[in-house]
């Protein structure tokens, strides 16, 4: 990292980002090229959650190559200057790598999703049969990340 004074290296502070993050952007290389997807999640214990119908595009891609990046922010705003160059931002970000595998079964189902919603509200949350059957959770395993944190201004 070009500028290391901004390196967010703790567990901890990464985690701490993670939570305040609403999206996370899932890349994945679909045949050669790119492919990135913004995605609600969850995360617990060094695993990240998504959810997605069975069938389409980002299952196809993952069973094909299960290596993937995320990036997400915590907490971002553009801050205005009185000329172009004076323009900037401040903002908290984590990217990392892992291995994603798909889970179909009602079980894995119901628990990724509850860790999901977990992000979002805190609560107990209970799934129509229906719903589950038509959805999928993608689990992320992460195995290394990093982070970034703006300057602050004074």
């Amino acid at each position: 990292m070009r500028h290391a004074d901004r390196e967010i290296k703790d567990k901890e502070e990464l985690e701490r980002v993670i939570r305040r993050a609403e999206v996370c952007r899932l890349a994945m290389v679909d045949h050669g090229d790119p492919y990135v997807v913004p995605m609600n999640f969850g995360y617990s214990e060094g695993k990240l959650y998504f959810h997605c119908a069975r069938e389409g595009r980002k299952l196809d891609v993952l069973r094909s190559n299960p290596r993937v990046c995320f990036e997400m922010e915590g907490e971002a705003r553009l801050v205005r200057g009185e000329e172009a160059c004076q323009w900037t931002s401040r903002f908290e970000s984590v990217i990392g790598w892992g291995t994603a595998t798909v889970i179909m079964d009602e079980e894995g189902v119901k628990d990724g999703l509850r860790i999901l919603m977990e992000h979002y509200s805190p609560g107990r949350f209970d799934f129509e049969p229906r719903s589950l059957s038509l959805t999928a959770v993608i689990r992320v395993d992460v195995e290394r990340m990093t982070g970034k944190r703006s300057k602050r201004s004074s």
